[in-house]
């Protein structure tokens, strides 16, 4: 069992991270920005993306263990597993994201001077809570836990990988707001699913009772849901069907993004987004788990293996078993659908725009707003999650070097890490641009003491005003 919890620990502290995407927010002459916030001031009138190769994220990390706390030379494994086990508790989310554009593009129309972008990327979302009671449970049992209750709740995790058609409109309403919306349909690809457990494990003292003990499992409620896994497992399903159902499912959902952006006077500018408000319904290709009821037992008698034999004690086993599965049924052939709600999150920022204005004496550009070849600023972030909302605050400068160079250098605090220093290059040559962006780059000398990191980069063609 310490071996299996072992293997756990080593793989949520190399799976952390977050959905937080700071160094692409704000950037005006990236498309990229237009999906943290629709309602950005954009500087371009049209782009293209590179199929498969406009947009790469991926991103790791973790929130209380890191590799090196498990595998660093010298002392007792164990004990460092111990201390995990403990630094850890029930709050602390493991989770995977990882994002590809499988094609992007946009354009200004000529007649309503609104912006216009569309595309289709595919995402793997993964979340997984620290099952802090069931993991000291499983390490050390209850002898040293008595009247304390364990709780089934403490078991929460999401996974999801879906392909999302999106398509936003951009528009400017005045000098001093622009805002955008955008719409998504979901393709659900494949899904688990087990959120709302309920129910706890408690050993109490019965010193009138036969063992001094009893051992009560109370109202467990414990369900995992499931689908587009099912085919998976049956080998129904190859590479060939998965590419279909990330091109059209029959798990599908709604969302929709909105943002805004306002100049608050020349230097000054603020923005807001929501995004990802929206649900998936799994009607198809489902399996549910469930284990649901209620038992009490005061544990074995040991004196029945002497006094017993034979088909007397294979009776008694049986018959224990039976009263177990009874009151606590295990169901695995259920099809029940379910529904799913996107990770919401949230985006705020405000800008100072300083030293020399890149429109001139006049605003000549997409953005509607004057445009700085130096900006600094706050940004506010935030993700709904099953148990809790996580959040981030970003200070950033962000420098317009020339036409063909751009870098923004941020400092990032959050649950992961409280030196999370991150860079973005953006370099543009005719109509070719590629950036590239990296968090906590202090700490690439040692990746396995980073307790989070994360890069994205893109290829695509950009299209200035004429």
């Amino acid at each position: 069992m310490r071996i299996i919890l072992f293997i756990y620990i080593v793989f949520i502290a190399t799976q952390l991270c977050a959905q937080n995407k700071q160094l692409l927010y704000n950037v005006d002459d990236l498309p990229q920005t237009l999906l943290s916030n629709p309602g950005a001031a954009i500087s371009f009138e049209k782009h293209i993306g590179i199929p498969f190769f406009s947009g790469i994220s991926f991103n790791a990390g973790s929130t209380g263990v890191s590799v090196y706390d498990i595998f660093q030379e010298g002392g007792d494994i164990n004990t460092r597993i111990r201390d995990a086990i403990f630094r850890l508790d029930a709050k602390d989310a493991f989770v995977v994201n990882q994002q590809l554009e499988l094609a992007s593009f946009g354009w200004k129309s000529r007649f309503t001077n609104n912006y216009y972008s569309a595309g289709l990327y595919q995402e793997t979302d993964v979340i997984a809570y620290f099952p802090k009671d069931i993991a000291v449970l499983a390490y050390e049992g209850n002898a040293n836990y008595l009247n304390i209750p364990f709780q089934f709740s403490d078991v929460s995790v999401a996974a999801e990988v879906l392909s999302v058609y999106h398509f936003g409109i951009n528009k400017e309403i005045s000098k001093k707001w622009r805002v955008g919306a955008r719409a998504k349909l979901y393709m659900s690809i494949a899904n688990i699913n087990s959120t709302d457990n309920e129910g706890v494990f408690i050993t109490t003292t019965t010193p009138e009772g036969p063992n001094f003990l009893q051992h009560q499992v109370l109202n467990a409620s414990i369900t995992a849901n499931t689908s587009g896994l099912r085919s998976i497992i049956d080998g129904d399903a190859g590479a060939g069907k998965a590419v279909g159902r990330a091109i059209l499912s029959n798990n599908l959902g709604i969302g929709f993004d909105i943002g805004a952006t306002h100049t608050i006077d020349d230097h000054w500018t603020a923005t807001a987004s929501i995004i990802d408000v929206g649900a998936i319904f799994h009607t198809k290709d489902l399996r549910n788990y469930r284990l649901s009821g209620s038992y009490e037992t005061s544990g074995i008698n040991l004196q029945f293996p002497d006094v017993l034999d034979g088909e007397e004690l294979t009776d008694y086993w049986q018959n224990l078993e039976d009263e177990f599965e009874e009151n606590i049924p295990y169901e695995d052939e259920l099809e029940n659908s379910y529904t799913t709600w996107r990770p919401t999150k949230f985006n705020a920022s405000v800008n100072r725009g300083l030293g020399k204005n890149l429109n001139g004496d006049c605003d000549c550009t997409n953005s509607g707003v004057d445009r700085y070849a130096t900006n600094v600023g706050i940004q506010l972030y935030g993700i709904k999650r099953p148990k809790s909302f996580q959040g981030a605050a970003t200070m950033y400068i962000d420098r317009s070097w020339n036409r063909f160079l751009r870098t923004k250098m941020t400092y990032t605090y959050d649950a992961f890490s409280k030196k999370n220093v991150g860079v973005l290059i953006s370099t543009k040559i005719n109509k070719f641009n590629v950036y590239l962006a990296a968090d906590n780059i202090l700490d690439y000398s040692n990746l396995a003491k980073a307790q989070s990191a994360s890069v994205q980069l893109g290829f695509q063609l950009l299209f200035d005003p004429e």
